[in-house]
């Protein structure tokens, strides 16, 4: 059987890319598409050696670095790979991934982290936050939006069957595309976290510093809380602003590699999360680690963390909750010490765990290639 695997883009190794990396360990015959690919393949094993196609984007000048500003384009771009003689193709999607136009024998099956929330419901925060909700430029943006929409819609008619990251995402996939969407949760390495290592009195949290995570909520929270510590981990484009709102009990710590956060998370008394997530890898990682999470209780945190077991949910996603819910962490820890232990966390997690994304990726797909069955390899997951 011949698999294709069509991405976005390959410019950082983020949640999608290591979703990615576990549909390729399921196909590693599979032959890779995506607009453009500006990552080093010989440092990322499940790339090297892998043939991969990309789109006339790659060559545009500046790509590498502002490959978001050829969006208008991307939609032709994806149209461009040939994929004649393709029996299954895989797309994993938040973009335009899963606009490709597959031979009519292939079957079509798309991984969908969410639709494109700047061109749907996030339109007019996009405008606002890039300084463009007014003027001449305002309305051309508009304008290519509206058919970046149309074009949204339309594509997503070509895909055979959907996949959710979350019943949150199945949500807006029927909402948006009036699709049916079955849910697999994204692959949570989980097995190298440790849980028991001795906690400390710090709250962490940790993401990439932009207007939506709401790391500004979390600082303003600690500041009305001086005697509490909170460590901050991640950089982007607001670390200037939030270093300049943070108190003196704030530690902004910038990006850090992967074993640092993995250190902070084992040791950190909770994490805290005040994102509006589709499914949200942190807040489970940090259960892994035994940290229970406290957090803005919609979208994929409130699947993702059970309420007063492995953590808590926030109310209302402003400073003043999230200090309430603070102080009623501590106190329920008073009352009882056992609370939201380190072993009922880590068994949260593993729910989400990257052999329960393989097996249920492998079982849907022979579901709905019953043809191809026999051809099919068997999945290993890593």
């Amino acid at each position: 059987m011949k698999v294709a695997i069509v991405h976005d883009w390959l410019t950082t190794w983020a949640g999608a890319e290591k979703a990615l990396a576990e549909l390729l360990a399921c196909y590693p015959q599979a032959e890779v598409f995506t607009t453009v690919n500006f990552l080093p393949s010989d440092e990322i094993p499940c790339l090297k050696g892998r043939t991969i196609h990309t789109s006339f984007i790659q060559k545009l000048p500046g790509a590498r670095k502002h490959y978001r500003r050829y969006l208008p384009l991307m939609p032709l771009a994806v149209e461009q790979f040939d994929l004649k003689g393709f029996d299954l193709i895989l797309s994993s999607s938040h973009a335009v991934a899963k606009g490709v136009i597959s031979d009519p024998s292939a079957v079509h099956i798309c991984y969908c982290y969410s639709p494109m929330r700047y061109a749907w419901d996030m339109q007019h925060q996009y405008l606002r936050q890039s300084g463009n909700a007014r003027g001449p430029v305002s309305w051309l943006m508009r304008w290519q939006l509206h058919r970046l929409r149309q074009w949204d819609y339309l594509s997503a008619q070509r895909v055979d069957h959907f996949i959710a990251i979350s019943h949150y995402i199945k949500q807006r996939i029927g909402t948006f595309y009036r699709r049916e969407a079955e849910v697999i949760y994204p692959p949570v390495d989980v097995d190298k976290f440790r849980h028991d290592r001795p906690r400390e009195s710090f709250y962490l949290t940790a993401s990439r510093m932009v207007p939506y995570k709401r790391i500004d909520l979390v600082i303003e929270a600690f500041n009305q809380m001086p005697e509490r510590r909170l460590i901050v981990i991640g950089d982007g484009p607001d670390y200037a602003k939030l270093k300049a709102l943070a108190g003196p009990n704030v530690t902004l710590l910038g990006y850090q590699p992967d074993d640092v956060l993995t250190d902070y998370l084992e040791r950190s008394q909770a994490f805290v999360f005040m994102a509006e997530e589709d499914f949200g890898i942190l807040p489970v990682e940090a259960q892994a680690a035994g940290a229970p999470v406290i957090g803005y209780g919609v979208g994929g945190l409130a699947e993702t963390i059970q309420n007063h077991v492995s953590g808590l949910w926030v109310e209302e996603q402003t400073s003043a909750a999230l200090t309430k819910c603070v102080q009623q962490f501590e106190a329920h820890k008073r009352e009882d010490e056992a609370a939201f232990s380190p072993e009922v966390c880590k068994q949260t997690a593993q729910q989400f765990a990257t052999s329960n994304f393989t097996q249920a990726l492998q079982a849907l797909v022979r579901k709905h290639v019953t043809a191809l069955a026999n051809d099919m390899p068997p999945c290993k997951p890593d």
